[in-house]
């Protein structure tokens, strides 16, 4: 049931951040014929695409932890035996959390500085603390993630990273 709450948050998310860079996409069109047809620049455009690229980097990282399709260098720790690669796995889950929950409380503690001090972009007026926010929120994201990964993985001493598997690509019917 959790893997399918999973499931479906990671999809969402995907939706969402999909939305987000067509509206950056829109906008850097619109800037183009606006700046080189028509006179004119939008002046806010690069600093909300820079701030929708902020948001698909960290808080997609969560999308790509839960279907455990970040770049891994496991050749030499599929040579080991099964137990072994269950505690590597394990001690990898311990690491990943203990970085995540790391860097989100700094996170967290200075996008609550720039909610503080009212801090707004300088062209958009957007406030600071929501592209901060998505940084928190997305390492946020990848801590819980990994802590539900590694429950799974102490529970059942397996992660299912075959396909098919909850938060797989291939059961979502992508590629693979």
């Amino acid at each position: 049931m959790i893997d399918k709450l999973f499931d479906r948050a990671a999809r969402a998310i995907e939706i969402a951040l999909a939305l987000a860079f067509l509206l950056a996409i829109g906008l850097n069109f619109a800037n183009v014929i606006g700046r080189y047809l028509l006179g004119f620049s939008i002046l806010w455009a690069d600093e909300i695409q820079i701030f929708i690229m902020i948001a698909m980097t960290f808080i997609g990282a969560a999308v790509v932890t839960w279907r455990r399709q970040h770049l891994r260098m496991d050749v030499v720790a599929k040579l080991l035996p099964p137990p072994l690669q269950t505690l590597l796995k394990v001690l990898e889950m311990v690491l990943v959390l203990v970085l995540t929950s790391f860097v989100l409380y700094q996170a967290v503690d200075y996008t609550m500085r720039m909610r503080d001090i009212g801090r707004t972009s300088d062209t958009a007026g957007v406030p600071m603390w929501i592209p901060h926010g998505s940084v928190a929120l997305g390492f946020g994201l990848i801590a819980i993630v990994s802590l539900w990964l590694c429950v799974k993985l102490v529970a059942t001493g397996k992660l299912d990273d075959e396909p098919g598997a909850p938060g797989s690509i291939e059961k979502l019917g992508g590629p693979g």
